[in-house]
């Protein structure tokens, strides 16, 4: 895949048709609503569609209903009036109006609250939306993507989706598969993500081995293309040399332990094992904090915190 979202990389011919019907849909209005397992590039996919419409040039903005707290969320798709609550102390425009005559994308829309589906829908048939603590309806030009990585039907079925909204974003359905089912990708993407993470590090170009590749395709990737990218952008940091051998292809993460130091015993504390693990990562990536919490998987203020934590241990 490339970070330009006109562009999707597949060798698969399932991936292929799906894009022609994105292709064939993108110019349209009607509501689309993606389906997929999580990390298959649900979001890339709607933003493929957005630069593939008339709406190019205009707004695209995102929100993930599972990622915003329930008393939240309608303020941040809807905005709100100056005193329309405790803590409003100023007006805010909502993403729907912020993505007047662009796209707006409903990440997650199985996450979505009932009340809020009902206010959703009216949206949706009214083309207009009311700030919290407004009384005048605001028109709005939005071209709706939703996506979701639960059965839709089976929640309407349980009663935990409205039926009338299902049907309103399931104007044009568009399921990615999973990346077990396109094994063509697995190989394409497995060097497309080399040559990326070579780029993005300031590295010379590597490659995988015929044994690492072989390993890559055996896997099952449960957490698809967003799984791939990770592990390919791990093995290119943490090997040295040019070509990349299977067993510097790290599929599971708990194996990072031993390949990084083999003083990891039973019996250390977490606490112990975060350490050395912190240490030796900053140590592999010559202290270049940025590629270190990439490899550990987590923030550079997160890394930051913990180098100063241990300084303070050395100086007490």
């Amino acid at each position: 895949m490339n970070k330009e979202f006109g562009v999707i990389q597949t060798a698969d011919p399932m991936m292929k048709n799906l894009l022609v019907m994105a292709d064939n849909v993108a110019a349209s209005k009607a509501s689309i609503l993606v389906m997929g397992e999580s990390g298959t590039g649900k979001e890339l996919l709607s933003r493929y569609i957005h630069a593939k419409s008339h709406r190019a040039s205009k707004p695209f903005y995102a929100i993930n209903c599972a990622a915003v707290p329930e008393g939240l969320i309608e303020s941040e798709l809807f905005g709100h009036e100056k005193g329309a609550f405790t803590g409003a102390i100023q007006r805010k425009l909502g993403k729907f109006e912020l993505a007047h005559t662009g796209t707006f994308l409903l990440d997650e829309i199985s996450e979505l609250p009932l009340l809020l589906q009902s206010k959703l829908l009216r949206v949706i048939q009214e083309s207009e939306i009311e700030r919290v603590g407004g009384s005048q309806p605001i028109k709005v030009d939005v071209r709706l993507i939703a996506t979701s990585n639960r059965d839709l039907k089976d929640m309407v079925k349980k009663g935990e989706f409205r039926e009338d909204l299902f049907y309103r974003l399931n104007v044009i359905p568009l399921r990615i598969p999973a990346l077990r089912e396109r094994p063509q990708d697995i190989e394409l993407l497995s060097q497309f993500f080399v040559e990326m993470a070579c780029q993005e590090n300031g590295l010379p170009l590597k490659r995988l081995s015929a044994d690492a590749l072989n390993k890559i395709l055996e896997w099952k990737w449960p957490g698809n293309v967003r799984e791939l990218r990770n592990v390919i952008e791990r093995s290119v940091l943490l090997n040295p040399e040019q070509d990349i051998p299977a067993e510097r292809v790290i599929i599971d993460e708990t194996q990072v332990v031993a390949n990084v130091d083999s003083r990891f015993r039973p019996g250390m504390t977490v606490a112990q094992a975060e350490r050395m693990l912190i240490l030796k990562t900053l140590d592999y990536t010559k202290q270049n904090r940025t590629q270190a919490a990439r490899l550990l998987g987590i923030s550079i203020r997160t890394l930051r915190n913990k180098i100063n934590e241990y300084k303070q241990e050395v100086v007490a």
